[in-house]
């Protein structure tokens, strides 16, 4: 039934941050995060075990496909109909498929239902990506907005520390359809926290004349017409791209040929993500009173250098540490670049800014892997990770470049009258 409800919750000037909404948001993902990233472990298993290397690499392609290109259109379908109307059904949506599909994985062991339920859960989540990333600046505003993402960054971090083993416990004591159900779970819990989260949106006003399709390209629109988002843009598709590789590929092979055996990598991965969490501990407390030169530009100029000496280190021991350096100033970068971003994007198109965002993070990883995996065949693994270190020394210049020109947040068109909304 339609009901009129009042404006959006906005915090006025004296009150700079409503804390009661940003924990719900922040424990919602906490759950539902969790529960992602058991069931990543626990499908992409069971995909070994039914095709090996060719299946898995199915099944991703599935996850991963769908939802690059749904980023496009979430940001467009956020702006259009609100971050609640996209929330609310995209997550409902998405605990209705991962209960059915517990129900089907408990009585069929084949491949083709793991990839049906990746490929819907891939375009649900598209579609919900840019939505979720409204909400923090409707929040908290000027610098609560930074305590307020590195709060949400801290979430991000410790969701695959403890995610993975999760799922590793679940598929070994029971089975697929059980790490399916806690997936539905959490989603549910995180539907709950929407309800409390969301409550009090209003539907955006209709643009006469204005489809979906046409609106899909705002956030490129964003790009070309304001410099400070489209050098930000820059920053983080630089970090992003510069990463990825070293990260998810060049590490196992540098260990490899250094003969460190395999626990190696994980020390070092352990090492990253326990800075990276400490750091945005840090920022969840201090943020606010860290200039945002410092967040922004000497961590990325300290990023880019820690890529570089990390190919360098001789042992286990120094690279775990320059590891665990580059991770400290990770949980302070990341949050930053999102921070600006936001306040950088005018509010009636957040959502399109944030698609673009996530296209830099989420886009360039199979790119990076591709491109550097390529060169690494030609001039070697290290001398491929020094080019990458090189490349990341971009990031900061960009985000150099972004700070002088002047923030456009102003210019948005005037906010729209209260309308009725349909939840």
């Amino acid at each position: 039934m339609d009901t009129p409800v009042p404006q959006p919750v906005r915090p006025p000037d004296h009150e700079r941050v409503q804390w009661g909404r940003v924990s719900s948001l922040v424990g919602g993902q906490a759950a539902v995060q969790l529960g992602s990233f058991a069931l990543l472990i626990a499908m992409n298993w069971t995909a070994v075990e039914l095709g090996g290397t060719r299946a898995v690499t199915l099944l991703m392609l599935a996850a991963t496909v769908p939802r690059a290109l749904m980023l496009i259109f979430g940001g467009a379908v956020a702006d259009t109909l609100g971050p609640r109307f996209v929330l609310l059904r995209t997550t409902a949506a998405r605990v209705a498929l991962l209960a059915v599909g517990a129900v089907v994985t408990a009585t069929t062991r084949e491949l083709w239902p793991l990839v049906v339920i990746a490929l819907i859960e891939g375009v649900l989540l598209g579609l919900a990506g840019p939505a979720s990333g409204v909400l923090l600046p409707m929040f908290a505003r000027g610098d609560q907005l930074a305590r307020a993402n590195s709060l949400y960054a801290m979430v991000l971090r410790v969701a695959p520390i403890l995610g993975a083993p999760a799922g590793a416990f679940l598929i070994t004591v029971g089975e697929l359809w059980v790490a399916m159900l806690v997936g539905a779970v959490t989603g549910a819990v995180w539907l709950g926290c929407l309800l409390h989260v969301t409550h009090g949106f209003v539907r955006p006003k209709p643009e006469p004349g204005v489809s979906l399709v046409k609106r899909s390209g705002d956030g490129f629109r964003l790009l070309a017409r304001h410099p400070r988002l489209r050098w930000m843009f820059v920053a983080a598709l630089c970090l992003d791209l510069a990463f990825s590789w070293p990260a998810e590929v060049a590490l196992p092979l540098l260990v490899s040929e250094r003969g460190w055996g395999v626990s190696a990598v994980g020390i070092v991965l352990a090492a990253f993500s326990v800075g990276a969490l400490g750091s945005s501990a840090v920022g969840a407390a201090l943020a606010h009173r860290i200039p945002m030169f410092v967040r922004l530009v000497v961590t990325g100029v300290g990023l880019a250098a820690g890529i570089l000496v990390m190919a360098l280190m001789p042992s286990v021991l120094s690279l775990t540490a320059v590891a665990a350096g580059v991770g400290l100033l990770s949980g302070l970068n990341g949050p930053a670049i999102v921070t600006l971003y936001q306040q950088s994007a005018p509010e009636d198109r957040m959502g399109a800014a944030m698609s673009t965002l996530s296209l830099a993070g989420i886009g360039t990883a199979p790119i990076s892997i591709a491109v550097f995996s390529s060169l690494s065949l030609v001039i070697g693994v290290q001398t491929t990770w020094l080019v990458c270190g090189a490349i990341a020394f971009v990031s900061p210049v960009a985000a150099v470049l972004a700070l002088r020109h002047p923030v456009h947040a102003e210019e948005p068109a005037a906010a729209p009258a209260p309308v009725a909304a349909s939840v």
